[in-house]
């Protein structure tokens, strides 16, 4: 029976992923372990048969070591797109250095490791750099591994074309840093759906697939389809990159998570698209969706009365 460990399963790519292996192996013959540190903010998960949520702090040894413990498989999905060198680098490299060693001590081989396109030790941003520490640590003898990396990865409820489409519902015009910076957007069910098949099959392991969707675009061409299929489409306007820099310099000061970063702004100078070295979707059987055709599924809540929620929430009067 598949006893599969999920790290980071309760994110925007772990709900998708849970409820693809709760389909794939019947609800009934499968135990899918999903741990959290809040648990609570996480009910959509615990109602799907067959996954335990549990209680858990995933860069503790002690629990890490207990979780993986009678293992068939892990599936690593535990990332960050903004921090410092330090977090970054305790998310994304020792936590998978940690990841290994765990199933090192208990005989656990199986990891599917979800990564990043671009992802290189000589890479622009932080956050690639360190993605290339993490594949590292996981690419070595004793582990059957195999590692994803998806470009940006839309859907509903994502935080990328949902993004544009709130902040067009706000504001008259959009200036964009990186507005030539290029993507092959992929549709998170498509990701996991390919990590489900990776499990499934053993000619995969020891492979790098890039997950990535039909299709490439600008930043700017994703703005203006998130403001098309939302029904509220704004001028874009590319900013030069001092102005680029000095946006995402000022979006780091404001509370809470910002928009952009100076480090994604290094990242884009690699682009997110795929490569012609590694195999892609195809690999898995997989024929990727179209940006086009899924974004009106979900970005066209925001139009008619859905717009006011936006003002309401964009000046706190909910």
């Amino acid at each position: 029976m598949p006893n599969v460990l999920v790290l980071g399963g309760t994110g925007f790519v772990g709900s998708a992923l849970c409820e693809k292996l709760v389909e794939h192996f019947g609800g009934g013959s499968a135990r899918i372990t999903v741990p959290s540190r809040r648990p609570a903010r996480a009910k959509h998960i615990q109602m799907l048969p067959t996954v335990e949520l549990m209680s858990a702090d995933v860069h503790d040894d002690a629990a890490l070591a207990r979780l993986v413990r009678g293992r068939s498989a892990v599936v690593n999905l535990v990332a960050i797109l903004h921090g410092s060198d330090a977090a970054f680098d305790r998310v994304h490299v020792q936590l998978p250095s940690r990841l290994r060693q765990a199933c090192a001590a208990a005989g656990v081989r199986r990891v599917v490791h979800v990564s990043a396109i671009g992802a290189d030790a000589n890479a622009p941003s932080r956050y690639l750099r360190s993605k290339a520490g993490g594949e590292a640590a996981l690419a070595t003898p004793g582990l059957d591994t195999t590692i994803l990396r998806p470009s940006v990865i839309f859907g509903e409820g994502d935080r990328f074309l949902n993004l544009f489409a709130r902040l067009q519902a706000i504001f008259p015009v959009v200036p964009l840093a990186g507005a030539d910076a290029r993507f092959q957007p992929v549709w998170v069910e498509d990701v996991a759906r390919a990590i489900v098949r990776c499990l499934d099959d053993k000619t995969t392991i020891g492979e790098t697939i890039e997950c990535c969707g039909p299709e490439i675009y600008t930043l700017k061409q994703l703005v203006q389809i998130a403001g098309r299929c939302s029904g509220h489409p704004r001028p874009v306007i590319a900013l030069p990159p001092a102005f680029a820099r000095l946006q995402a310099w000022t979006m780091e000061l404001l509370p809470g998570e910002p928009l952009m970063s100076r480090d994604n702004l290094d990242s884009m100078q690699v682009a997110n698209v795929a490569s012609a070295s590694r195999p892609g979707l195809s690999r898995l059987g997989i024929r990727p969706a179209a940006v086009e055709a899924i974004a009106p599924l979900y970005l066209g809540e925001l139009q008619g009365p859905a717009r006011l929620d936006v003002w309401r929430a964009a000046v706190h009067r909910r």
